[in-house]
């Protein structure tokens, strides 16, 4: 194995996230006070309405957008409800007495900010008001608009899900860096929520989540779950995952690697003994090596090529796929394993033979996409033409499907 060579700067990097205390704006972001607090919605608020009807239909997603009717996502489709098409000054009613001082500077400065919002209501098993969800409220055409997600009062786990039970291994180990990339909307939150899931229900590990907002409300079983959300609880990802560096956790999750202080925060946590698991807006493997490393200078890429070899563990990319059957949407997945081989295609930089060891590597528990669409085209739950729109290796596909039959 090739001897990690150091990076002066970048250790001091490290070593200034570590050690500096939050500024005084910092620490006053961070406390409860100044937060961004999770928005409750009242009862006769002309939004329940909708988020109720959203529960009830099994929707995952409500669209509020100027000119048109409240849209809902059953199923992975769009369907539009039945109401008027909706005005700016209607979505200033629906939205407004959500939105604290912050969130509107937030949209006002960055155009988009995102918060966690709950229904007022008695919180019975069977009462649908007790629904928790995660809003996105942005700008376009001059007005607000809004992408609302509704949260699963329950930790899914990986059988409910569908994916592979092998995925239970990854959070196994007691240090490295597991990451979960996809497209906006393809399931990585739950993923993470249901690896966590594993953790807790099997070992005694202290976890310590960072999300933006918190999506799944984990309870201790056998394990210890913090959840610190961003904005309420810190004032950042990065300053967030320097503090949980002091507080003795296990098993860290980073909602998301957005900039450098948090990517170099966590490589080398996962390289000193805790287990990291994050997300990463990438389609598949390759891209997500890249994404990591073209965060840093060009000076330190080499090194961080070193030591993201070092520290990964598997990369897991997935994807929703509409269900044939229109009964909701099914995830397929490609699992790359970080063996010796892997490991040194990330340090030369020859990333294009990834797609190569996994195919080569499917005893070991990797999983390609072309097989995982393949498998769930003979189950029934996709239609043919979706996996083929779906696979970034066509030919891989129909040799798959062929083989299948």
């Amino acid at each position: 194995m090739a001897k990690l060579i150091r990076d002066p700067q970048l250790e001091q990097l490290v070593r200034e996230l570590n050690d500096v205390e939050p500024a005084p704006d910092e620490a006053r972001a961070a406390t409860p006070a100044a937060a961004w607090p999770s928005a409750t919605v009242a009862e006769g608020n002309p939004l329940e309405k909708l988020l109720i009807d959203m529960a009830q239909r099994g929707a995952s997603d409500l669209l509020i957008v100027a000119g048109v009717p409240p849209v809902l996502r059953v199923g992975g489709r769009l369907a539009r409800t039945a109401d008027a098409p909706l005005t700016s000054d209607d979505i200033h009613n629906l939205l407004g007495s959500l939105l604290t001082l912050r969130l509107r500077e937030k949209i006002d400065a960055e155009g988009a900010a995102d918060f966690s919002l709950r229904l007022a209501g008695p919180a019975s098993e069977d009462d649908r008001r007790a629904g928790r969800f995660r809003v996105n409220v942005h700008r376009q055409r001059g007005t607000w608009a809004a992408s609302v997600r509704a949260l699963p009062t329950e930790v899914p786990t990986l059988t409910q899900l569908r994916l592979p039970p092998a995925l239970g291994e990854l959070v196994k180990p007691t240090r490295g860096l597991v990451l979960v990339c996809g497209p906006t909307g393809s399931g990585k939150s739950t993923t993470l929520a249901a690896l966590v899931g594993e953790v807790n229900r099997n070992d005694a590990r202290h976890v310590i989540t960072i999300e933006d907002p918190i999506e799944y409300e984990h309870r201790n079983a056998k394990s210890i779950i913090e959840q610190v959300e961003v904005g309420r609880d810190a004032p950042s990802f990065a300053a967030a995952l320097r503090a949980s560096l002091r507080q003795d956790p296990d098993v860290i999750l980073v909602g998301e690697m957005r900039d450098l202080e948090t990517v170099a925060t966590a490589l080398t946590a996962a390289e000193t003994g805790h287990l990291i698991l994050s997300t990463l807006h990438t389609s598949d493997a390759a891209q997500a090596i890249h994404r990591i490393v073209d965060v840093f200078p060009p000076a330190q890429q080499t090194q961080i090529k070193q030591q993201l070899a070092l520290s990964l563990n598997a990369i897991v990319v997935q994807q929703l796929i509409p269900r044939a059957d229109n009964q909701g949407r099914a995830v397929a997945v490609e699992v790359l394993l970080a063996n010796q081989a892997v490991r040194n295609h990330i340090r030369n930089e020859r990333l294009q033979n990834l797609a190569t060891e996994i195919t080569l590597g499917k005893r070991q528990g990797m999983i390609s996409l072309e097989d995982s669409l393949a498998k769930l085209v003979a189950d029934g739950l996709i239609t043919i033409d979706d996996a083929r729109v779906r696979s970034s290796r066509p030919d891989e596909l129909e040799s798959v499907l062929r083989t299948s039959r």
